[in-house]
């Protein structure tokens, strides 16, 4: 199968928001008044970002969902995107699934496949994705003027949140290394998160105008919480007590008493929330004059939200027990992901 045929035949639809869509040079999009483009591109490397032997339909989810987070954590609308693909050989079955998992996303997002390229080497997906957000009237200091999410937001005394549950990928990946035994159902949820993560889109757009800097977190909570700290020229403290209920495999681990002890398990439930990746979460931070706005958010999006913590004029991440103590800095070494599948 030559390689227009193969775009044709798998990736090739209507694109009614598109002035042109697949098929030429450029794709060319409409962008209304008063609105932004947000562009983001993401690569996923067979070996490095999943396993070889990974269901080719979760694997197409993943692809997009992984860059639709980025424009989550903006705050953007999905329009449109591209689809780079280096495939070893034509496999017709594994396309025909990929694309059923890539596009069903994408459906679900109104986010058009316009355009992309296909050749032939190692398993290797990049995706360009296009969304719109509002222009701002004014500007912050060192700001752009617009309604996008930012990292550097961030002021002191702000709440910090997370979205959803953390960790779940991480632990996954320990079980699927071998370095950690889970119980089979622990697993079957875990690896689910790894590979078939949800994009906080509708979360994203409802934070607009009330979240003061946002990421989504795809290196690990303190990693890409550090990225809103360095923009912001702020610190925080985070509750590790509350984090580790992030973990929505713990409750079902402090079962399986026979592979955990107390302790290791606290540990490695604070290790896979605050050093996992791929968890495609949003981190952000908002003024306690938000906390209803911030949970009407969540129930627009039908997405639940964990105050984790605060943001502190004095630079640098602080973590603390129950009792407010501070926690040794045990996890410095996760604020760096080293967490992709091999």
């Amino acid at each position: 199968m030559g390689e227009f045929d193969l775009i044709r035949r798998y990736f090739t639809r209507p694109t009614p928001n598109a002035v042109l869509g697949v098929g030429d040079d450029c794709a060319l999009l409409r962008l209304g008044p008063g609105m932004q483009m947000a562009v983001s591109t993401d690569m996923l490397v067979a070996g490095r970002h999943f396993f070889p032997d990974v269901d080719p339909r979760t694997l197409g989810h993943k692809a997009l969902a992984v860059n639709l987070s980025d424009l989550a954590a903006c705050g953007a609308r999905p329009m449109a995107f591209t689809l780079a693909l280096a495939l070893p050989d034509t496999n017709t079955n594994w396309l025909h699934a990929f694309s059923q998992g890539l596009l069903a996303l994408a459906d679900a997002h109104g986010c058009e496949l316009v355009g992309g390229d296909t050749t032939r080497g190692p398993l290797n997906i990049c995706l360009t994705v296009l969304g719109e957000v509002p222009a701002g009237t004014t500007a912050r200091a060192g700001q752009p003027a617009t309604q996008a999410l930012l990292r550097g937001g961030a002021q002191a005394g702000d709440d910090l949140y997370v979205s959803g549950t953390l960790g779940d990928a991480r632990l996954a990946l320990e079980a699927l290394q071998g370095r950690l035994a889970l119980p089979d159902a622990v697993l079957a949820s875990a690896r689910q998160r790894l590979e078939c993560p949800t994009p906080r889109v509708a979360l994203g757009m409802a934070l607009r105008g009330i979240a003061s800097a946002a990421a989504d977190i795809s290196d690990g909570l303190l990693g890409d919480l550090g990225h809103i700290l360095e923009r912001s020229a702020v610190g925080a403290t985070v509750d590790t007590h509350i984090a580790i209920e992030l973990l929505a495999s713990y409750v079902d681990l402090t079962r399986a008493r026979s592979l955990f002890d107390q302790q290791l398990l606290q540990e490695t439930a604070l290790r896979c929330v605050l050093g996992g990746g791929d968890d495609y979460e949003l981190v952000f931070t908002a003024s306690p004059a938000q906390r209803a706005a911030v949970q009407g958010a969540s129930i627009a999006s039908a997405t639940p939200l964990t105050r984790i913590g605060k943001i502190d004029a004095e630079p640098g991440l602080r973590l603390v027990d129950a009792q407010g103590a501070t926690v040794l800095n045990t996890f410095a070494s996760l604020t760096t992901s080293t967490l992709s599948a091999p």
